[in-house]
């Protein structure tokens, strides 16, 4: 309710109160005339008559212009701090006519307000998302895969200032993949929904890959792949460490400027991605080779190599991951991300070879460290398996961690037609 006190308007005339009675005259006054008595009379019967007759309509009960500080509708119209009806209007005490919102979600300040520093004025609506949170992100406009156990990033990421605007939350796997040198045919990965795997690895890109033509391996068999349930991971092969153990990988090598070569090499990566239908949000998965061990200026060149590929790959939207032996590549990280260092992968595949899966067990890494949804374990290799009748070369993993969000066209899916119900009641 308001307590200001009205103005009266300019040019009406001011009212004297009503005297106790009718005038008299002067005591000192000579007795009048009968003429001048009568006089008296008709002049006090006037001034009575006069002071009893309602104010005229200039008077502060009119209304003030639409010119003045509140409109017609009254002391205070819809416009301001409260609505016509009363303090707080029949929508509760912040109706639509009492508080506006701003583009982002946060209260505008009400112009009325006598105090500034209010919390009602000032302060943003706690539900309004934050316009630089890369949560509230997604750039593409397919939905995160059904899979998704849970849309939190491994670790933080920090995309750069070309990165989109918005983009979507990573999509999860948990359950076994394979990976093979070169992307099997989608007849092949149709007969192999019988298997016990939900993934595969798919060497997208990379100089440095052992099966570098890839016949098969398209935007089309991507979104088919896709569409019958399989969830992709993709791995980019490219330089290696100096020291490398293969000797085939060695003409690879990183040469004398790692961070150059990490940057160029990670765009590199994030075109490949592209050009197959795989979003932003997806890991991009480094696959660096098992490396000499206690050679310290090979792994300074490979750690400045694989810290300007992440960042890379990070500002342009991407999730930097990393594949290596458990015992070269992965201990070096995981030294780096004890020491603190900045630029580190945010998904972690290791290869040991032990048979069977220790996705959290293994000895190398911390309990903590990569998790959670930020773990491959490569547990066996160069395995032969058959499923519908086909056979693959594979590796095993056991997985729980990002996965590709494909974004190629659906009319490419629509050339492999699979029994939606048959997928469903394979993947898990």
């Amino acid at each position: 309710m308001s307590t200001r006190t009205l103005p009266v308007s300019e040019g009406a005339p001011a009212l004297v109160p009503a005297p106790p009675s009718a005038p008299t005259r002067p005591r000192s006054a000579p007795p009048p005339g009968a003429r001048a008595v009568v006089a008296a009379v008709l002049v006090a019967l006037a001034g009575t008559a006069l002071l009893n007759a309602p104010p005229p309509a200039t008077a502060r009960t009119a209304p003030e212009s639409a010119a003045g500080p509140e409109s017609a509708a009254g002391p205070e119209s819809a416009a301001g701090p409260e609505s016509a009806a009363g303090p707080e209007s029949a929508a509760g005490p912040e109706s639509a006519t009492t508080r506006s919102l701003t583009p982002s979600g946060s209260t505008a300040p009400d112009p009325t307000a006598a105090d500034p520093n209010s919390a009602d004025s000032t302060a943003p609506d706690s539900t309004a998302p934050d316009s630089t949170s890369a949560d509230s992100t997604a750039p593409d406009s397919t939905a995160p895969d059904s899979t998704s156990a849970d849309s939190t990033t491994p670790g933080s990421t920090t995309p750069g200032s070309t990165t989109p605007d918005l983009l979507a939350a990573p999509v999860h796997f948990a359950g076994k993949a394979f990976d093979t040198c070169e992307a099997p045919s989608l007849t092949v990965m149709k007969a192999w929904l019988a298997s016990p795997y939900g993934a595969v690895g798919i060497y997208f890109g990379g100089r440095g890959r052992g099966c570098p033509v890839q016949k098969e391996l398209t935007p089309s068999w991507v979104a088919s792949a896709h569409a019958m349930g399989w969830r992709l991971l993709p791995l980019f092969v490219g330089s290696q460490a100096p020291c490398v153990d293969s000797l085939a990988k060695r003409k690879y090598a990183i040469g004398s400027t790692p961070v150059t070569q990490g940057t160029k090499e990670g765009g590199d990566a994030v075109r490949a991605a592209k050009a197959l239908g795989i979003g932003t949000s997806s890991p991009l998965y480094l696959d660096i080779e098992a490396y000499q061990r206690g050679d310290t200026n090979c792994a300074a060149t490979t750690l400045s190599f694989v810290r300007a590929w992440n960042r890379e790959v990070r500002r342009l939207g991407y999730l930097p991951g990393f594949y290596s032996s458990a015992d070269t590549g992965v201990r070096d990280m995981e030294t780096q991300r004890r020491a603190g260092t900045k630029d580190l992968p945010e998904a972690m595949w290791f290869a040991r070879w032990r048979g069977q899966p220790a996705l959290l067990t293994e000895s190398v890494l911390q309990p903590q460290a990569w998790t959670p949804h930020a773990r491959i374990h490569q547990y066996a290799g160069n395995v032969t398996e058959t499923y519908g009748g086909r056979t693959l070369a594979i590796d095993r993993n056991a997985m729980d961690a990002p996965v590709a969000r494909v974004t190629a066209p659906a009319r490419f899916a629509a050339r492999v037609p699979v029994p939606l119900s048959f997928v469903a009641s394979q993947r898990p």
